[in-house]
């Protein structure tokens, strides 16, 4: 059972968005996505979300904007909040499940041009710690991306990881529970009952 003076965080994976080469920023959702994004909307209206954060990248903004929109509020995009970035242009990745396993091995590690694990989760947790302390009590969605939301829950729990990352579906909700002291108390998956 939920204690009303927890602080709830939704963290909503984006919808589907084509991925196109140099547009990280700006790709938007695929059809597939914009109708994903009506789901998650209708789902965590009911929640009675009181503040939006998400990272920069349009895809995310827009898998949660209609949710703020329908909730009366606003989307605060919080820069820190972007997806790790893997490498620079010149690196070429053949396997990239193989290079993104290589990262959680080594928190430490990044490719040429890219951010390590370490230093990816630092700048995410700092916006996450801010959005606690401003917001005690409160439910708070998150617009997000699977790596970056991976590192932010391996901050709170070492379970997470890349076997979580890899099973993690486009859009996905995830409500995190934190205690009055920011602990977190508990993690609830909810777009798996969408499917």
């Amino acid at each position: 059972m939920t204690n009303e003076a927890n602080t709830a965080l939704y963290f909503v994976r984006h919808a589907e968005s084509e991925y196109m080469e140099g547009q990280e920023r700006e790709r938007g959702l695929t059809e597939q996505g914009k109708r994903d994004a009506a789901t998650v909307a209708g789902l965590l209206h009911r929640e009675q979300i009181q503040s939006f954060y998400s990272s920069p990248y349009r895809r995310a903004v827009d898998t949660i904007q209609g949710l703020a929109e329908v909730s009366g509020g606003i989307v605060v995009t919080e820069e820190d909040l972007r997806e790790r970035k893997l490498s620079g242009p010149e690196v070429k990745h053949e396997h990239f499940r193989e290079a993104k396993q290589r990262l959680y091995d080594d928190p430490a590690f990044a490719y040429s041009g890219g951010e390590s694990g370490e230093v990816a989760g630092a700048r995410a947790i700092a916006v996450i710690q801010r959005i606690l302390d401003r917001h005690p009590g409160q439910k708070i969605v998150i617009g997000t991306h699977g790596d970056i939301m991976t590192l932010i829950f391996n901050y709170f729990d070492s379970s997470y990881g890349y076997d979580f990352w890899a099973n993690t579906t486009m859009p996905d909700i995830y409500k995190l529970e934190f205690d009055r002291e920011g602990r977190l108390v508990q993690v609830t998956r909810l777009w798996e009952e969408q499917v």
